[in-house]
């Protein structure tokens, strides 16, 4: 891939680190979760109970949602925001949330630790400036039928207006298939831990909006290498104004993260071509 030059990989390179917190993301698996959309301040205060005992280190709540019907929830705004940051702040999490608009980022990065940006506007080339004339370490989404070229092209414009802090999120892209919401791209999980220096994450929820597939996909997100993945959690999924159908319960996720915690440990040893340590790591699990 030509005219990359600060997304790409290079002979001898090392991995982007990005500090959040008590986390270096890159070094630390990242596991950000949370609801779709924030409703609430009991809901964001129940959701970040559960995510942080569970053993999530990020929280995630859509403060502004990009919805395909106008007439569709789309959010809480300011007031959503608060809700997140005093719900991070409670069970000690550092919070993520959305950007949609260049003219909401000052009083989005007052409170957010890391800014993302959605699918819908991974070529808002405006609003990928604005991002990387902030601090804030960014997540960058798949485009719906982007080419990995095209989503580099992207966090290369974040990088060039000064902000190298950015995270590739991997969510699914738009097929012919219908079963799921959209199709989960695990081969460019491996194909960008060769292609770039920075985070990879996957989406699970996003990438197959259905429920009861997210763990298997998480799961196969981290035998292709992904640096930590991101996870909508609602305390009563079937009750949310926003993605009811691909939300996990807290005891859903609670569940996940004990097999995220088993393969992680298995792909750490297989990493260091130690059958051994694999066979006493299971043990001790």
């Amino acid at each position: 891939m030509e005219h990359l030059p600060l997304t790409a990989a290079h002979a001898g390179g090392n991995p982007t680190l990005i500090p959040v917190g008590n986390l270096t993301i890159g070094r630390d698996f990242l596991v950000i979760a949370g609801p779709c959309a924030i409703e609430s301040e009991e809901q964001m205060m129940q959701t970040a109970a559960a995510v942080k005992a569970a053993g999530a280190n990020m929280l995630r709540g859509g403060v502004e949602k990009p919805r395909t019907s106008p007439y569709a929830f789309r959010g809480l705004g300011r007031q959503g925001l608060a809700y997140l940051s005093a719900a991070g702040r409670a069970v000690g999490l550092p919070v993520v949330t959305e950007v949609l608009d260049p003219r909401d980022m000052d009083w989005i990065i007052q409170s957010a630790d890391v800014l993302q940006i959605g699918a819908r506007n991974m070529q808002n080339f405006p609003l990928l400036v604005e991002a990387g004339r902030t601090h804030k370490p960014v997540i960058l989404k798949r485009g719906l039928s982007s080419t990995l070229a095209e989503w580099l092209a992207s966090a290369e414009y974040i990088m060039n207006a000064g902000n190298p802090q950015v995270m590739l999120c991997e969510r699914g892209i738009r097929t012919f298939e219908t079963y799921t919401r959209n199709t989960m791209d695990i081969g460019a999980i491996a194909a960008l831990k060769q292609l770039t220096h920075l985070p990879v994450l996957a989406d699970p929820s996003h990438g197959t909006g259905r429920a009861e597939l997210v763990a298997p996909m998480a799961l196969s997100a981290i035998w292709a290498g992904c640096d930590g993945m991101e996870i909508e959690v609602h305390p009563a999924p079937q009750e949310a104004l926003s993605d009811p159908g691909q939300q996990l319960t807290p005891a859903q996720f609670q569940g996940l993260m004990g097999k995220v915690r088993q393969v992680l440990v298995w792909r750490k040893a297989l990493e260091n071509g130690s059958v051994y340590g694999y066979r006493t790591n299971l043990h001790n699990l």
